[in-house]
């Protein structure tokens, strides 16, 4: 039990530190922190933090497998939750200050950007997720539950996907946490998942 409240703790100290590590800066060297587009950088800073927050969701299942603790499974959620409320700015900031909340333009750019498109998919399916994370709907849910909380794998391509298609020069970046979101995914195919199994300890 100590184990799961430590380590609560630090999930939640981890899901907080971001948001005070960029007020921080700001505070201290200004505005100009952001660079040149603050939007751009907002936009960036807050979809890398979805995208870890995500993986970091996507790690807990593969360790508590491997490994028989209970920790990684009580902590999920918030993990959950946190990389929603990332995504859910990082969504809003591209709305307020690139479109100025404009309903019209973002239909336009749902149309013309697929990125953008992909990208409110992915949002589209945490967003299920996070409303039925309770232990509550849960209990509604029963078994289709846990068939809705797969979403989660194709939010995963989704997001690679969408860091991908950013209209810019290359960077290793997006394979760095594609590569990690595919070994993620491959660790849920069933033979890997029966391997995983197999080698925890005691066994």
């Amino acid at each position: 039990m100590r184990h799961i409240k430590h380590s609560t703790l630090i999930v939640h100290f981890c899901g907080w530190l971001p948001l005070a590590w960029l007020a921080a800066g700001i505070l201290i060297d200004g505005i100009e922190r952001l660079g040149a587009n603050p939007a751009e950088t907002l936009s960036h800073y807050s979809g890398q933090w979805a995208f870890r927050f995500l993986l970091a969701t996507l790690l807990m299942s593969p360790i508590r497998q491997l490994l028989n603790w209970r920790w990684p499974l009580q902590v999920r959620r918030a993990l959950g939750l946190y990389c929603f409320a990332w995504a859910t700015a990082h969504l809003l900031i591209y709305w307020l200050l690139d479109l100025s909340l404009a309903f019209t333009l973002l239909f336009e750019d749902l149309a013309k950007r697929p990125y953008i498109l992909v990208g409110t998919l992915a949002w589209l399916c945490l967003l299920p997720l996070a409303i039925t994370s309770t232990r509550g709907w849960q209990r509604r849910l029963r078994r289709r539950w846990t068939k809705l909380h797969r979403l989660i794998y194709p939010a995963v391509i989704l997001v690679s996907v969408h860091f991908f298609m950013q209209p810019k020069t290359f960077d290793i970046e997006p394979w760095i946490y594609a590569t990690i979101a595919a070994s993620l995914l491959m660790l849920r195919l069933p033979p890997v998942n029966r391997q995983l199994r197999r080698l925890r300890p005691g066994r």
